[in-house]
């Protein structure tokens, strides 16, 4: 049996109208001998576990394919760690079992990571490039493009599609990958995560059909509503305990700050900016880069009264943000024992 170089994860979740034509268009773009396709039915209710079941094996020959089954719907989230557990080569994909993503892009996307040893992370793009594209929904759009929005705020990136479900990573990435949330929350979980390990993410542009939601499409309101929570968590409450205090401290100490400035409605907008700028003063810095910033923020609040003060405090703001940032980045990439990790 030949060595795999590239492993497929494909859940599937009530498609029996599109797993037999979504497989056989894979399983002719991909090499079979060198390809290792891993098949997670999500509990399906519709038939297409059996369909798997009884048809996979007619398709492609068995040393080729992995094929779970799960007794009930966990969640994609859930199936794709199922997925991750079976992986071979040095490579995996991950494609929706839908039709909206083409696997001739699949193929592209997965030689562009083979050619560039630098791509550790490529996602398939519905917002670049010049292919064909069909959208059905203007909100799922719109919902798609703030939740991207958001993660490029809150992780400091610059990426164009949070939720695409076509991308490609180097297999010696999953043991970095601490991911925890079992739905729709994928995409946000495992971008997080590569972000959080310092990895880049690049991008490419693919094709997209979205399809309607009685042709089975089955994202809803609620995972929209979701998704802003599992970016929250993802985002402040899955660190490790150093960033977590970093995070408490730098918060209640700007919020302690927000007090000192504005009046009646002023003063609760000026609290909320501030508690918003401690949040994310405390993600990427730790205690004494915290307390650099402090510091200067209470001498330039001596420098003034009234409501005057602001301006001193922001000057000496800014100029202590960028020392602090200097010195973050200093200790960054160093090694260091758990007090100074702790710290710095």
């Amino acid at each position: 049996m030949m060595t795999k170089e590239l492993s497929i994860i494909i859940p599937v979740y009530n498609e029996i109208n599109l797993i037999d034509k979504f497989l056989k268009k894979l399983f002719n773009e991909f090499d079979q001998s060198k390809t290792k396709f891993i098949i997670i039915d999500d509990g399906s209710n519709d038939g297409s576990n059996k369909y798997l079941e009884k048809n996979v094996s007619n398709l492609i020959d068995q040393n080729n394919f992995k094929l779970i089954l799960l007794k009930k719907n966990y969640g994609k989230g859930y199936a794709v760690r199922q997925g991750m557990k079976e992986v071979e080569g040095d490579y995996f994909l991950l494609i929706d079992s839908d039709l909206e993503y083409d696997p001739k892009d699949a193929l592209e996307l997965y030689l562009i990571a083979k050619k560039n040893d630098r791509i550790d992370v490529i996602h398939g793009s519905r917002y670049l490039g010049g292919k064909i594209q069909l959208r059905q929904y203007f909100f799922n759009d719109l919902a798609a493009r703030f939740n991207t929005y958001i993660f490029n705020i809150f992780f400091s990136q610059s990426i164009t599609d949070l939720h695409t479900g076509l991308r490609v990573m180097k297999s010696s990435l999953i043991k970095d990958l601490k991911l925890t949330l079992n739905g729709f929350g994928l995409e946000i979980d495992l971008s997080s995560e590569i972000v959080k390990k310092n990895y880049n993410i690049f991008e490419y542009g693919i094709s997209y059909f979205e399809r309607t939601k009685s042709q089975g499409k089955k994202i809803t309101i609620i995972d929209g509503l979701l998704s802003y929570y599992f970016l929250f968590k993802t985002r402040f409450l899955q660190n490790d305990n150093a960033t977590l205090y970093s995070i408490l401290y730098s918060f209640c100490f700007m919020t302690y700050a927000g007090t000192y400035f504005g009046m009646g409605t002023g003063k609760i907008f000026m609290i909320i900016i501030f508690m918003i700028i401690g949040l994310s003063l405390g993600i990427n810095r730790k205690i004494i880069p915290l307390s650099i910033i402090f510091l200067g923020m209470y001498l330039g609040s001596l420098f003034s009264a009234g409501n005057g003060r602001i301006y001193p405090v922001l000057i000496f703001f800014l100029i202590t943000l960028i020392i602090s940032k200097k010195i973050t980045n200093n200790y960054k990439n160093k090694k260091k024992g758990s007090v100074i990790k702790f710290l710095l």
